[in-house]
C-alpha cells in the first residue's frame, strides 16, 4: 500500500516542481538583463510660475517625471489604441492614444542639465537588478509565477 501511494503521489510532486527555475537559471536571466536609461525633455517657458526660478524648478521636474515615464515604457510596455474613420476612401480622422502602467523604484539620477536656452533633460538609470525586481513584483502582482 505504502509503495503504491508514493507511485501515485511522486508524479504529482515532480510535475508540479518541473515549471519552477532552478536558482542557477534566474541568475543567468538576471545577469542578461541590461542596464537602461531613461531621457526626459521639458520647456522652461511652458511652465506655471510666477518667478523664472519658479520655472526652471518646475521644468526640471517635468523632465525627471518623461524620464520616469520613459523608463516605465521600457520596463512595462506601452499600450496604444488607435482610431481612423474613412470615408469615400480618405481619411478623416486618425487619432490614438498611449498610455504606461507600471511602477518605477531605484532609478538612479544620473544628469538634469539645460540644453539651450528653454529645455531641461533629465536621464535616469536603473540597473540590472532594480530591473530584475520590478519584473518579479509586476508577474507576482498578475498572479504570475516567477
Amino acid at each position: 500500500m505504502k509503495k503504491i501511494l508514493i507511485a501515485l503521489i511522486l508524479p504529482i510532486f515532480i510535475s508540479s516542481c518541473a515549471g519552477v527555475p532552478k536558482p542557477a537559471d534566474l541568475f543567468y536571466i538576471e545577469s542578461q538583463i541590461p542596464t537602461i536609461t531613461g531621457v526626459g525633455f521639458a520647456v522652461v517657458s511652458s511652465q506655471p510660475g510666477r518667478l523664472p526660478a519658479q520655472k526652471v524648478l518646475m521644468a526640471m521636474r517635468a523632465s525627471k517625471m518623461a524620464a520616469m515615464r520613459d523608463l516605465a515604457e521600457q520596463v512595462h510596455g506601452l499600450k496604444i489604441e488607435g482610431n481612423t474613420t474613412v470615408v469615400d476612401m480618405m481619411v478623416q480622422n486618425d487619432t490614438f492614444r498611449s498610455q504606461v502602467k507600471g511602477t518605477i523604484r531605484n532609478a538612479r539620477t544620473v544628469r538634469i542639465s539645460p540644453t539651450g536656452e528653454d529645455t531641461y533633460e533629465t536621464v535616469l538609470e536603473l540597473d540590472s537588478k532594480s530591473v530584475w525586481d520590478l519584473l518579479k513584483r509586476a508577474r507576482s502582482s498578475r498572479g504570475l509565477r516567477s
